[in-house]
């Protein structure tokens, strides 16, 4: 059996210079998406598949993230004091337990890779999920999150998994796409190939990675020693593909969709992706689009 799952990385330092002037003040992580911040709909992700702690790695100007995930006495005493039960119950949900949260910096901006290593005494020897706070995963119906598959996954197989999804062959330039072996006795595709934005007609298929991994620790000492590469930065993917050549690694198809949040058309349609989930807004919202879309 493989050690058990109960760590997860958030890289939260990006400056979100994509959606400037909002993010000038206002770390990218808390625009929201109907009412809740992007990194509280991927916390409710982690949380649902089992994970007791999350290690945020953030930056300069990112207080506000670790202050949305604390209690607030004087909010709660005026909702308390006004009968305001609901809201009080759903803060108290929201709201980790002591000890199960940590925050670390990454003092300079040098790339995922850098991120993840920044947080490699607060993992320790663990495996560990790393979730991107920018790529929320909405399933299909009733279907299980994004996070939970991957993790039955990795208690069938070990080793590491990664999340991937279809995307247009000709978009496949913009991804890190993956190439798979033969399905595995575990009923999981073992990962053969992985490739970094490849050019044009070169890439192994059209299944890109969604921005969910179950690594395991060994990847820190490859991270300590990876050199600065694709825009001076240290990347994750250079020492994956180190890793590939020790350690094996699986992939889970997401069912769902996936929203990239670090882009302005992906953030606009996760807002309505989720509204038009979600029971209590959704005739009101669905009478509200249509006639938006009819004037």
């Amino acid at each position: 059996m493989p050690k058990p799952l109960r760590k997860a990385i958030l890289p939260v330092a990006g400056l979100g210079t994509r959606f400037l002037p909002a993010t000038k003040a206002v770390p990218k992580e808390m625009l929201t998406v109907v009412d809740r911040p992007v990194v509280q709909h991927v916390v409710d992700e982690a949380v649902a598949a089992g994970i007791e702690h999350i290690v945020f790695v953030t930056g300069r100007n990112k207080a506000v993230i670790e202050d949305h995930f604390d209690r607030q006495f004087e909010l709660e005493k005026t909702l308390a004091d006004r009968g305001k039960t609901k809201e009080l119950a759903q803060l108290d949900r929201d709201t980790p337990k002591a000890g199960t949260t940590s925050f670390t910096r990454q003092q300079l901006p040098l790339g995922l890779g850098h991120a993840v290593w920044c947080a490699r005494d607060l993992i320790g020897d663990e495996p560990f999920a790393l979730l991107l706070p920018d790529m929320l995963h909405l399933p299909n119906g009733n279907g299980k999150g994004c996070l939970t598959s991957m993790v039955e996954t990795y208690n069938r197989t070990g080793g590491n998994v990664v999340s991937v999804y279809e995307v247009p062959d000709d978009q496949t330039h913009q991804y890190g796409i993956v190439g798979l072996g033969n399905e595995t006795s575990t009923g999981a595709n073992e990962i053969s190939r992985m490739v970094e934005k490849p050019a044009s007609g070169t890439a192994p298929s059209n299944l890109a990675i969604s921005g969910r991994y179950i690594l395991q620790p060994t990847i820190f000492d490859l991270l300590a020693k990876q050199e600065q590469g694709a825009g001076n930065e240290i990347q994750l993917t250079d020492s994956m593909l180190r890793l590939m050549e020790r350690e094996r690694f699986f992939s889970v198809r997401f069912d769902g969709t996936v929203y990239d949040c670090g882009s302005k058309i992906g953030f606009l349609m996760a807002n309505v992706a989720y509204a038009m989930s979600r029971p209590d807004i959704a005739p009101e919202f669905r009478a509200e689009l249509g006639q938006f879309l009819e004037a």
